[in-house]
Order: C-alpha cells, then sequence, then structure tokens
C-alpha cells in the first residue's frame, strides 16, 4: 500500500535543545521580574481601574486577566530550569535495576523487554511498518525482547499480517478499559520486567533501549518518556521561495530581505499546530527538576513492577473506601494503567503519589521514534478533545490532587497542565471583550489612559521577552495560535465533565479524512465576523463624530487584529484538503 507519507522517510528529527546557563539565568531574571510587573498590573486593575458604570463587563474582563496571570505563574515555575537525569550505559543483567536488597534474588537474571503494539481498526499494513521496526530495536546480547500487538480490532487481515510478521498476537474478548484494559490483559500473560508502549503508528528508532535502558538503573525509576516526533508535519516553503513563485525575482528579494532580519519564515508550515518540540522539549524536559514529568503513552518504556505495585496500591485504596468491600473486591479490575481516556498521565499521577515507593519518571529529550499528525481538523478536533476532556476530569475525580501524596512541585506541574484548559474561559472572555467594546462603547477600564498603558506594557513585553528566552530554537507561533482557536473544544469538554458525562476514548484517526470541516469551526467564524463588523461599526462612527475615544478604539483594533489572526488559522485548516498542502521544496 502507497501511504502518504512515504515521501517523508527520509526525515530526521531535530537534536534537543542544547543547555545554555547564560539563558537559563536571563530567563530566571526576567521571569521574576515579569512576575512583579504582573502582580503590580493586576493589583492596580482590581483596585484602580474598573469602570464601575459597567460592572457587568468590568470585573469578567479582570477576572480573566487574573486567571492568565496566575497561569503564567505556573508556566514559569515549570519553564524554570533543564535539569536533564545524567545518561548511564544499558544494565546487562537485573541485578544491576533493582534495590540493593534484591540484587541477590536476580543475580545474573536476563533482562526481558516486551514491546507492545497497540491497534483497534488500523490498517494493517500501517501496523506492519511499526512491527517491522520495532525488530530492529538494538538490544545487548543478554536481553530478551518479545513483540507483542494488542488487537482489539477482529479483523483476520491484522491477523494475517501479524502471522506473517512472526510476532505474537494478544486478543481479548471485550474493550474494556480500551487501551488502558489492552495493556492491562497484555501484562496479565506476559512476563517482561520492562514494557514499551507504543502505538500503531509509533516507528521505533533502533537506539531506544540502548539510549534509554541506563535510567533504570535507579531501582526508582518508574519510566522514561521519550518524545513524539512527528514526521509527517508539512514543513511548508520559505518564504523567498513562495515569493518568487507569486511575484517574480522582485517578490523573492523582498523575502530574503525580512529572513535577514527576522530568520527563517515558512508560509505553511505546521498547518494544524501539532508539533510536539514545545511540549516535549520544553515543557516535559523541565519538570525533570520537579520529577514531575508524566507519561504521554507511546514511546514510553516502563518498569513493570511499578505499575504493578501502584495498580495494588490503588485497589487497596479502592476496596477500603468501598461500603461493600466484598463486592468491591469482586468487581473491580486491578488497573495496571488506569481505565480512562487520559490513561497515561492518570497512572502517572498514581505512581507519583505512592505511599510505597517514591518513583521517579524521566524525560529524555532525544527524539527515539516517530509518529504521524492528525492531517486533517476532524482528526485534530477528536485528538484536542480527548485531551482536554480527560485532563479536566481527572482534575474533578481527583479534586485538584488536594490531599494527594505529592510534592508541591509535582502538584504545580499538574495544577500547570490542568489550568491550561481552564484559562479557555479567560481566552473566551478576551475574544469577546473587544465586541463589546465596538458595538457599545463601553470601556472595561475606567479609561484608555496613560496610566493604562503604564501598567500594562512593561508586563506584556517582560511576559513575550521571558517566553521568547524560555523557548529559544523552538516554533511556539503555531502553538499559541492554536492554543487561543481551540476555545470552543475546550469549552465543550468542560461542560461535559461538568455534567458528569464521560469522555468517551476515541481514537484518532491515522489516515487523512477528506472533507470540508467548515462545520467545526462555526464559533470561530462568529467571532470574526462579529469583530470585523464591529470594528467597521465603530470606525463609522468616530468618522461621523458620534464617538471620540480613538485611543480606545485604536487598542481594541490592535487586540482584535490578535485575535482574529489566531482564528482564521484554524478557519483556513478547515479548508485544506491534502492536495493544498505546501511543502518543502529545498
Amino acid at each position: 500500500m502507497d501511504f502518504y507519507f512515504k515521501k517523508y522517510e527520509h526525515r530526521t528529527p531535530p537534536p534537543p535543545t542544547p543547555y545554555s546557563l547564560v539563558q537559563e539565568v536571563l530567563y530566571q531574571i526576567i521571569a521574576v521580574i515579569t512576575i512583579v510587573l504582573g502582580g503590580w498590573y493586576i493589583y492596580w486593575r482590581w483596585t484602580s481601574s474598573l469602570n464601575l458604570n459597567a460592572l457587568w463587563f468590568a470585573i469578567p474582563l479582570v477576572i480573566a486577566e487574573t486567571m492568565m496571570y496566575i497561569g503564567s505563574i505556573l508556566s514559569f515555575l515549570n519553564y524554570w530550569m533543564i535539569r536533564d537525569y545524567e545518561e548511564k550505559a544499558p544494565p546487562k543483567f537485573m541485578d544491576e535495576v533493582v534495590p540493593e536488597k534484591l540484587k541477590k534474588f536476580y543475580k545474573g537474571e536476563p533482562i526481558s523487554i516486551d514491546i507492545y503494539i497497540a491497534v483497534y481498526n488500523e490498517e494493517p499494513e500501517l501496523v506492519r511498518l511499526s512491527i517491522k521496526d520495532a525488530k530492529k530495536v538494538k538490544k545487548l546480547p543478554n536481553w530478551k525482547v518479545n513483540i507483542y500487538v494488542l488487537d482489539d480490532s477482529k479483523n483476520p487481515a491484522m491477523k494475517k499480517m501479524i502471522e506473517e510478521e512472526g510476532v505474537i498476537q494478544i486478543t481479548r474478548d471485550n474493550r474494556k478499559g480500551y487501551k488502558a484494559g489492552a495493556i492491562t490483559d497484555a501484562m496479565t500473560k506476559t512476563e517482561g520486567h520492562f514494557i514499551v508502549i507504543c502505538d500503531a503508528d509509533t516507528r521505533l528508532f533502533p537506539s531506544i533501549l540502548i539510549d534509554t535502558m541506563g535510567f533504570f538503573r535507579d531501582p526508582k525509576v518508574a519510566f522514561v518518556q521519550t518524545p513524539q516526533w512527528f514526521y509527517d508535519v508539512p514543513e511548508g516553503k520559505r518564504l523567498h521561495s513562495y515569493l518568487r513563485e507569486k511575484f517574480g525575482k522582485f517578490g523573492e528579494l523582498i523575502g530574503i530581505g525580512i529572513e535577514k532580519l527576522f530568520g527563517e519564515v515558512r508560509i505553511g508550515y505546521d498547518p494544524f499546530g501539532v508539533d510536539p518540540r514545545m511540549f516535549y522539549d520544553v515543557i516535559q524536559r523541565r519538570r525533570n527538576a520537579y520529577n514531575a514529568p508524566f507519561c504521554c503513552g507511546a514511546a514510553s518504556i516502563h518498569r513493570r513492577t511499578a505499575l504493578e505495585l501502584t495498580a495494588i496500591e490503588r485497589f487497596v485504596d479502592r476496596v477500603t473506601k468501598a461500603k461493600d468491600k466484598e463486592k468491591a473486591i469482586k468487581e473491580l479490575d486491578l488497573e495496571y494503567f488506569v481505565f480512562h481516556v487520559s490513561e497515561d498521565i492518570y497512572t502517572t499521577i498514581f505512581e507519583h503519589s505512592s505511599s510505597v515507593c517514591e518513583w521517579k519518571t524521566v524525560l529524555y529529550p532525544k527524539v527515539e521514534s516517530k509518529m504521524l499528525s492528525p492531517q486533517d481538523l476532524l482528526s485534530w478536533s477528536v485528538q484536542q478533545f480527548k485531551y482536554a476532556g480527560g485532563t479536566l476530569d481527572i482534575a474533578k475525580r481527583e479534586k485538584f490532587l488536594v490531599g494527594k501524596n505529592m510534592s508541591l512541585g509535582q502538584k504545580l506541574m499538574y495544577w500547570s497542565t490542568m489550568w491550561s484548559y481552564i484559562t479557555s474561559i479567560a481566552v473566551f472572555i478576551f475574544l469577546l471583550a473587544p465586541i463589546v467594546y465596538f458595538f457599545t462603547g463601553i470601556p472595561p477600564v475606567t479609561a484608555y489612559s496613560s496610566s493604562f498603558f503604564l501598567h500594562i506594557l512593561p508586563f506584556l513585553i517582560a511576559n513575550e521577552l521571558a517566553f521568547m528566552i524560555a523557548t529559544w530554537g523552538i516554533n511556539t507561533q503555531r502553538g499559541s495560535q492554536y492554543y487561543i482557536a481551540k476555545f470552543p473544544l475546550v469549552l465543550k469538554a468542560m461542560w461535559k465533565v461538568l455534567k458528569g458525562e464521560t469522555i468517551r476514548f476515541t481514537v484518532t484517526p491515522k489516515i487523512r479524512q477528506h472533507g470540508n470541516f467548515l462545520a467545526l469551526v462555526r464559533p470561530q467564524l462568529a467571532i470574526v465576523l462579529l469583530t470585523v463588523l464591529g470594528a467597521a461599526f465603530n470606525g463609522i462612527l468616530i468618522l461621523l463624530g458620534e464617538r471620540h475615544n480613538l485611543v480606545g478604539y485604536l487598542t481594541n483594533l490592535f487586540w482584535s487584529y490578535y485575535n482574529v489572526s489566531a482564528l482564521l488559522v484554524i478557519i483556513r485548516a478547515a479548508l485544506i484538503s491534502p492536495s493544498e498542502e505546501i511543502e518543502n521544496e529545498e
């Protein structure tokens, strides 16, 4: 079968961003300055700037600003420092990876590693590629490495392909727990000391075990998460090449000039905002300092005993809390991965809060596999809704981790993740605020005066500078735009969670879906339309002399430009078809 991603097979992943002490210290200084300036601004907003004649407008906006300020503080703490774990040589035998008191029981025992490839309704030939790459994984002579396909598909073609590849198929009678259930079931049928989790499209690199197994020399390391790298993300076209096609030699010269001033610019890069470098190389990597990276499923390597002990501890806790303990013992499952739509992060929370062992979790920054990204807005929406709903559901179930046996640093890192979804409420308010102003002429502040700009501009500039330094070398623009643009999905997920509805596990499609997806962006289209109409309406009134606050109008016009620019990205993505994508010509 000729898959669309065949032409991307030559691509190689970017290396981890190099550590710089100077950059880290500079960031920390500016981050502290930003927090102080932000606190000054928020205090001023609450005490001296509210439009008391329009509290219905002023209060929601200042609450939204406060929410974003809290989110900024959590992000600053997350980005605070890089503390990568020391790389060590891979262990040869089990006695090298267990606690001192157990070494005599494992002396000379070979290490066994199981590679799990979880599949459900994927194309068998796609899974074949993952199996073939899993077979190429390098191992030490005394390691035992087995490959298992956790097959929930009930597809005869899948079974035939698995037999042809000579690996082991594990099936079950139901899909209870979905992927987490499949992993739990497989763990009862296999005996590997370590488990590598893969999705149907996870193409492991040969070096993954040699590079990561050394971390397990520390017997407290529960798992090692490696970055997920989407090798099929459109790289776009360099600005000068794009302008040459549109406007000839003159356009090319303009493009070259712009790129000399601002660095490399690509048109059509990452249309769905799925490049994961920001998440893995900044957010997850810097959580090593707090022992707080969480599992992301695919491309992670787990110590079996960590999963087993945590599952037993959770099972005992659930039985203890149950009113009918005998019934609970009979009916509750021993879940090695928590049966939940966000099974990976939820399982990590229980590992981090274990009272049996102070488990460590590691983010190893080198890419050790390649995967497929969502290639259309429908697939992207399915994935993002699942992420948002799952995280918010955990926040609700676990009462924001209050009472959990975790360090403050670990809780702060989880709160940062949860808060990033809750602030979609603030994003929605920020999108509506200029529209309200344009149509009513009512400002949410006492005045767009010099005092207003004196308080807000230093904070915004310092915040942008701190973020730029923290993410130096990583393209964050598209991700920032989608953070704004996905607000309807997050709010929908939040509403379902608040109503107590179950966020269902839906497999993200691995093959491109064709069609027009404008129906998915109706809220964004409405915001853009209302913003444009409001700006025109207010502008006409100013020209007619019926409104006179030009500074307020220009301020909201700039604000609107920022909002609309972000929303247009997802609207454009709704219209993209595979034949229209802009590819790199170099």
